[in-house]
């Protein structure tokens, strides 16, 4: 073989090697969590999902936590322009396909394997294709973001009673304003970031949130008491651009579903390590946890859920449908 032969030879070498790094595919990721996946739901769920796709594909997965790319609002956003892959997000998500606003429906599961349960079965599917014919975003698998529960400091919450005449600040979100008002609370809608003051200056009385954002933001420091009756459950949505998943082959598919559901799984087990530990830590600092009894909490859901559901109906106008399809399959996971 003579010289320019060779040359000719590692000249094509050089450019197949060119073309193949070219074309390897990178799934973006981001979320608003921290990155540390032994206290981050989220932070977990992406760090479990890069490891599988990464081990099994020539995928590469780079992950952007701590609203490196954002606020979920910009992350949804950007999943559905193309401009990154995927998010994991929770709030955000019911914005873009209003629909899955009735999973905040208080008192809707009484423990997350009830929540679980459905969302893994026929009903979280159909929710999924729902929102993916709305947003182009398609729904992997589902995460979690915990119960949220009330706190204040003024008094033991046993029943809805003793919620009466106390200002709770909520979520600037309407369904939680109709959700305190229908407890016999004053809501006051104020912003995460001023939380803090209004609770130190007496704005407020009490607020609601999950015991990890409780314990972690140190606002059990700012309120004595805590009822845990668990009226909001909060599910993380795994999506990715479904145009850019479609783009993939059957095999590399088949392991981003497997990896996302793990992410999820591994999410909530996350999540509710926190919520155990937190509620620990909390009474070991001097607050008082109150946890209601059966009857106490079918109080709260007598008075909370017809209130929100109006609301809700009317939002949604054809798609309420939806209300009654996710209370059937919570009677079916209860049985």
């Amino acid at each position: 073989m003579n010289k320019s032969s060779v040359m000719l030879g590692l000249a094509a070498a050089i450019s197949l090697v060119s073309v193949t790094a070219m074309a390897a595919t990178t799934i973006k990721l981001g979320h608003v969590d921290g990155a540390e996946w032994q206290t981050s739901k989220k932070g977990a769920a992406g760090v479990i999902f890069k490891n599988i796709v990464e081990g099994e594909t020539d995928i590469k997965v780079e992950l952007f936590p701590a609203k490196a790319l954002g606020d979920e609002g910009a992350l949804v956003q950007q999943a559905q322009e193309g401009t990154t892959h995927m998010a994991i997000v929770s709030g955000a998500m019911a914005k873009l396909c209003k629909t899955v606003d009735i999973l905040n429906i208080p008192y809707t599961f009484s423990s997350p394997t009830i929540a679980w349960d459905v969302l893994d079965g026929q009903f979280g599917k159909e929710l999924a294709e729902h929102c993916l014919q709305k947003t182009g975003l398609r729904t992997l698998a589902y995460g979690e973001t915990g119960f949220r529960n009330f706190t204040n400091n003024v008094r033991e919450i046993r029943s809805p009673a003793d919620m009466k005449g106390l200002k709770f600040r909520v979520q600037p979100i309407p369904l939680y304003v109709e959700m305190v008002k229908g407890l016999g609370g004053e809501p006051t809608p104020i912003a995460w970031s001023e939380l803090p003051n209004a609770l130190t200056t007496g704005v407020v009385d009490g607020q609601e949130n999950p015991v990890g954002t409780i314990y972690n933001n140190n606002l059990h420091k700012m309120q004595k008491y805590m009822v845990l009756d668990g009226h909001v459950y909060g599910a993380d949505f795994i999506v990715i651009n479904d145009d850019f998943f479609q783009s993939l082959s059957a095999s590399e598919q088949a392991i981003i579903k497997k990896a996302a559901r793990i992410a999820g799984t591994m999410g909530r087990a996350i999540q509710q390590f926190n919520t155990a530990e937190g509620v620990t830590k909390v009474v070991a600092e001097g607050m008082n946890v109150y946890s209601p009894t059966a009857s106490e909490m079918d109080q709260f859901k007598a008075l909370a859920q017809p209130a929100v559901k109006k609301w809700l109906a009317e939002e949604l106008g054809s798609d309420a449908v939806w209300i009654e399809k996710l209370d059937a399959a919570v009677a079916e996971a209860s049985r």
